[in-house]
C-alpha cells in the first residue's frame, strides 16, 4: 500500500514490478542490477546515480522506479527523485499528486525540502515530484541552485536517483550525468537505433558522466512468453 491509501490489487501497480511480483525473474534481473551497482562502489559509496536514455520511451523511469525500490528493500535510504521537467512520470508511476516537487524548491527559497518530499509506505523509500512544469527546464537544471539542491538531497539519503529526460535533444540530462556519481544507460529492445546510442555515448563521455553500465529493457524470451527481463552490463 503507498501513501495510507486503500490496498491496491498488483496490476494497480503496472510498471513497479518490483512491488507488484517480488518474487518473480524481472524483480531478481532487478536485484541483480543493485548487486553489480554496488561492487561498483568497491571502493566509494555512489550517493547520486542518473537513469538515462538516448531517445524517449525507453522505460527509462520504469527502470528507475524499480531500481529505487530494490534499493530501499536493500537498506538503503533512498530518494526517487524527478528530473526530468519535461515529461515527468514518478508521480504516475507511484499514483500520487504532482504537487510541490523539484521546480517548486528550485523557484521558491522559502520552501524546504521537506516540505515537498512524499514518504511512501515501502521502507526507506521517499518520492520528490517534479512539481509544475517549467517553461525553461535547462535553464533550472543547469542552475546553481540546482547543484546546491543536489548537494542537500545527497546529504540527507544514503542514495538519491534521478530520473532524467533522454539525452538526445537536450541539454538536462547531460548535466545532470555530468554532476551525477553514476550513470545507468537504458536501451529499449526493438526501439533503440546503434546511431543514436553512439551519439549519447559521445556525450557521456564530452561530459565525462561515470556509466557503470546498461539496461537492456523489455527483451522478450520467447514468442510464446510475454514476460520482459532487464539486463545489467558492465561497461568494460
Amino acid at each position: 500500500m503507498l501513501f495510507g491509501r486503500k490496498k491496491r490489487s498488483k496490476k494497480d501497480y503496472k510498471g513497479l514490478i518490483t512491488l507488484a511480483s517480488p518474487g518473480s525473474l524481472i524483480s531478481e534481473q532487478f536485484r541483480t542490477l543493485r548487486t553489480n551497482i554496488e561492487f561498483a562502489m568497491v571502493d566509494k559509496k555512489y550517493k547520486s546515480l542518473v537513469v538515462t536514455s538516448s531517445m524517449p520511451d525507453a522505460g527509462k523511469s520504469t527502470v528507475a522506479a524499480n531500481l529505487a525500490i530494490t534499493f530501499a528493500r536493500q537498506g538503503y535510504k533512498v530518494l526517487l527523485a524527478e528530473a526530468d521537467f519535461r515529461r515527468p512520470s514518478v508521480h504516475k508511476a507511484f499514483q500520487v499528486l504532482n504537487g510541490a516537487g523539484m521546480t517548486s524548491l528550485l523557484s521558491n527559497p522559502e520552501l524546504t525540502i521537506e516540505e515537498c518530499v512524499l514518504e511512501t509506505d515501502i521502507n526507506n523509500l521517499s518520492l520528490m515530484t517534479c512539481g509544475p512544469i517549467p517553461p525553461n527546464p535547462a535553464e533550472l537544471i543547469g542552475s546553481n541552485r540546482m547543484r546546491e539542491l543536489q548537494d542537500k538531497l545527497v546529504s540527507k539519503y544514503d542514495l538519491v536517483i534521478f530520473d532524467t529526460p533522454p539525452l538526445l535533444g537536450f541539454g538536462d540530462a547531460q548535466i545532470m550525468a555530468g554532476r551525477a556519481e553514476g550513470t545507468i544507460f537504458v536501451v529499449r529492445h526493438g526501439v533503440a537505433k546503434k546511431e543514436n546510442m553512439l551519439k549519447a555515448n559521445e556525450i557521456l563521455t564530452r561530459v565525462g558522466a561515470n556509466v557503470l553500465g546498461a539496461v537492456y529493457n523489455q527483451v522478450p524470451t520467447s514468442e510464446q512468453d510475454n514476460s520482459y527481463y532487464y539486463y545489467y552490463t558492465e561497461e568494460n
